[in-house]
């Protein structure tokens, strides 16, 4: 039997209040119904590696001060190599940068972790992982685009779950300390098949955000992810 993490929900602030993200990010922590969320995700895109312009470090620097929920950044950007160690050395816990955005992955990466951060690596969806299956111990998390990066509220696109059960294969069988997050149309009606191909992290946007209650959206989604988690585990 595989042993794998419980699964970790990580809400996308892309959809959230951006007026008031203090208030957005404490909606997701420990209620009646839910023990908190495992990562706030934050996506950081600079209007060139992809066609939109969010915010930036001095945005993050903020939200580091008013959570202590571990910040997970998603680097839409170009020059990772100039910019990613930056976010590390803020506070945030995990920084994902794209391996199309760089010829050098393993530096970039080495200089995250140097910097006290996890590093990530994101794949769009018509990028092959094959090429980085072998530097994939240099990293703590593989970023699963299940949307073109960009924009918010776009559609699951199901084929790229091919590549979560090729990474969840390698993973498995040399047992790497390395967590499958996917990012991109993440609701209840796809998480389920998301964990059975092997996903360990889902962000979601609207489908946490898109309510009066956010918390109650979280433990539904983390409820689904479970059930389906355990049901793919106990059968392998």
């Amino acid at each position: 039997m595989c042993q794998r993490p419980a699964p970790m929900i990580a809400p996308s602030i892309l959809s959230a209040d951006f007026a008031n993200l203090a208030s957005e990010i404490a909606a997701v922590g420990p209620s009646p119904v839910d023990p908190g969320v495992d990562w706030v995700h934050v996506d950081v895109m600079d209007n060139h590696f992809v066609p939109n312009l969010t915010l930036g470090l001095p945005v993050v620097e903020s939200i580091l001060k008013a959570t202590d929920i571990p910040i997970d950044c998603h680097l839409m950007i170009t020059d990772p190599g100039r910019w990613a160690p930056g976010y590390a050395e803020a506070g945030a816990y995990n920084v994902s940068f794209h391996a199309e955005a760089t010829d050098d992955p393993i530096s970039v990466a080495r200089d995250i972790r140097a910097a006290g951060g996890k590093a990530g690596l994101g794949i769009k969806p018509g990028t092959s992982i094959e090429p980085y299956l072998e530097i994939l111990p240099e990293f703590d998390t593989l970023l699963i685009m299940s949307v073109e990066p960009g924009f918010g509220g776009q559609k699951f696109m199901p084929e790229v779950l091919d590549k979560v059960r090729r990474l969840r294969e390698v993973i498995d069988g040399e047992q790497l300390k390395l967590l499958i997050e996917i990012d991109g149309g993440i609701s209840a009606s796809t998480i389920e098949q998301a964990a059975e191909a092997g996903v360990d992290c889902f962000v979601a946007g609207s489908a946490v955000y898109g309510g009066d209650d956010p918390a109650a959206r979280v433990a539904e989604l983390r409820a689904l992810a479970t059930a389906a988690s355990s049901a793919e585990t106990g059968a392998s």
